[in-house]
C-alpha cells in the first residue's frame, strides 16, 4: 500500500515522504500545495504503485526465458551470476548463491514445463501463451483458477526432471547417480546398478526451491493472499509427486549375440509428455477450494473427497478466454486456427466462441516420394500441396 507522510519542513514549507523503499521526498511551498501540486503527487503514487506491482508480478519462470551463462563462464571481475537473475525471492536468490550451478537447469526445467503447457493446452481457448521475459504468462496468473493450478504443477514437475536428470549426467556438484533401492520385485538374477536419474534429490531440491517463495511470505491468516500461498504449494507438490512417482525401472540386455543373459536394471525418469498428460487429467479433475476459520484450504462442496498430495486445487473460477482483457490477461482467440471439422475445443464454433471465422488458402510443405539408396541414404522429394485453414475472427 502506498502512503505519503506530510512533515511541516518550515513555516511555509511542507515536506511529503513516500512509503515505498527508495521513494523520493518531495517539499512544496504553500503556494505550490495546491490542486496543481496534488495532482502532481497522485501522478507520482500511480507510477510507484505500477513499479511496485511489477516487481511482485515477477517469477522464477523467467529463468526459462532469457539465458542463463553456467558460473564456470564468467571471468574475474564480472557481475556474479545470482545478482543478474531477475524474478528470484529473496530465499530463491540464496539457494542460487550456494547452488549456482542448479540454475541453468532449473532455466531448462521452467522451459520444458512451459513447453509442455502449451502443448497440453493447444488446442484450448487459453493455450498457456507467454507475453513477457519477466512474469511470462502475465496478469491472468493472479486468477488462482485451474489454469494457474496446471501451470505451477508442471513448472515444478519440469524442474524435478531437470535436477534429476541433470544429477545422472555429473553435471551439479552436490550429487550423482540415483542410490535408490532394489526393487523388491525384481528377479534375483538381474543387476540393480547402472547410473540411474536422482529423482530423489531432484524431488528435494525442487521443493525447496520452488516452495521458497511461497513460504516466505506473511500474509495474515484466512487471508486471501494466505489462501493463494497454500493453493501453490499444493500444485507445485502435485507437480513433483507426477515426476516422482512416475519413475520406473528400465533395464538392458547384455550377452554374446544378444542373449540376454544377464540383465543391468536402473531407475529412470518417464517421458515428460506422459507427465504432462498425468497433470492435465488432474486439471480435468482438480478440486475447487476455500479458505476455511482455521486458515487453511476446505473443498468447496464436501461431498468430494479431499485432495491428495497428487491432486490440483484451484479457489477461482476460470476467465472468458474468448475476448482479449487486460484486467485478466486473457488474450482472446482472435486470429486463432481452428478445425472447421472437429466438435472439440478446437472446433471453429468453439474455439472462435460464436464469432465466425475466416478461410484462406497456404502452401504445405512435405517430404514425398522417399526412395533407399545403397548404401546407406534416403532420397525424397519435396511435394506442396494447397490446404485450406480457418482463423477466429
Amino acid at each position: 500500500m502506498l502512503f505519503w507522510t506530510v512533515y511541516i519542513y518550515t513555516k511555509n514549507t511542507f515536506k511529503l515522504r513516500s512509503s515505498i523503499q527508495g521513494g523520493m521526498d518531495l517539499r512544496l511551498t504553500q503556494g505550490q500545495f495546491t490542486m496543481t501540486g496534488i495532482h502532481l503527487l497522485l501522478a507520482i503514487a500511480l507510477i510507484s504503485c505500477t513499479s511496485q506491482l511489477f516487481v511482485d508480478s515477477n517469477s522464477w519462470w523467467s529463468l526459462a526465458m532469457n539465458p542463463i551463462q553456467r558460473p564456470e563462464m564468467y571471468i574475474i571481475g564480472a557481475q556474479p551470476l545470482c545478482s543478474q537473475l531477475a524474478g528470484l525471492s529473496q530465499g530463491q536468490r540464496k539457494l542460487c548463491q550456494l547452488y549456482q550451478d542448479h540454475m541453468v537447469y532449473i532455466g531448462e526445467g521452467a522451459k520444458t514445463g512451459i513447453k509442455e503447457c502449451q502443448f497440453q493446452f493447444r488446442q484450448r481457448r487459453w493455450n498457456c501463451s507467454t507475453v513477457d521475459n519477466t512474469s511470462v504468462f502475465g496478469r491472468v496468473m493472479q486468477i488462482s483458477s485451474r489454469e494457474t493450478a496446471f501451470t505451477y504443477a508442471v513448472s515444478a514437475a519440469g524442474v524435478v526432471n531437470a535436477i534429476s536428470r541433470a544429477c545422472r549426467e555429473g553435471e551439479l556438484s552436490t550429487c550423482g547417480c540415483s542410490r535408490a533401492a532394489r526393487p523388491k520385485d525384481l528377479p534375483r538374477d538381474w543387476l540393480w546398478g547402472g547410473c540411474g536419474d536422482n529423482v530423489d534429490y531432484g524431488y528435494r531440491f525442487a521443493k525447496e526451491f520452488v516452495d521458497a517463495r511461497e513460504r516466505e511470505k506473511n500474509y495474515p491468516k484466512g487471508s486471501e493472499e494466505h489462501a493463494r500461498t497454500l493453493m501453490n504449494l499444493q500444485n507445485n507438490e502435485a507437480g513433483r509427486q507426477a515426476v516422482y512417482n512416475m519413475a520406473n525401472v528400465a533395464c538392458k540386455c547384455h550377452g554374446v549375440s544378444g542373449s540376454c543373459s544377464l540383465k543391468t536394471c536402473w531407475l529412470q525418469l518417464a517421458d515428460f509428455r506422459k507427465v504432462g498428460e498425468f497433470l492435465k487429467e488432474k486439471y480435468d479433475s482438480a478440486a475447487a477450494m476455500r479458505i476455511n476459520r482455521k486458515g487453511k484450504l476446505e473443498l468447496v462442496n464436501q461431498r468430494f473427497n479431499p485432495p491428495t498430495p497428487e491432486d490440483l486445487a484451484y479457489m477461482d473460477q476460470s476467465p472468458d478466454y474468448c475476448l482479449r482483457n487486460e484486467s485478466t490477461g486473457s488474450l482472446g482467440t482472435e486470429g486463432r486456427l481452428c478445425n472447421k471439422t472437429s466438435e472439440g475445443m478446437d472446433g471453429c464454433e468453439l474455439m472462435c466462441c460464436g464469432r465466425g471465422y475466416d478461410q484462406f488458402k497456404t502452401y504445405q510443405y512435405e517430404r514425398c516420394h522417399c526412395k533407399f539408396h545403397w548404401c546407406c541414404y534416403v532420397k525424397c522429394k519435396r511435394c506442396t500441396q494447397i490446404v485450406d485453414q480457418f482463423v477466429c475472427k
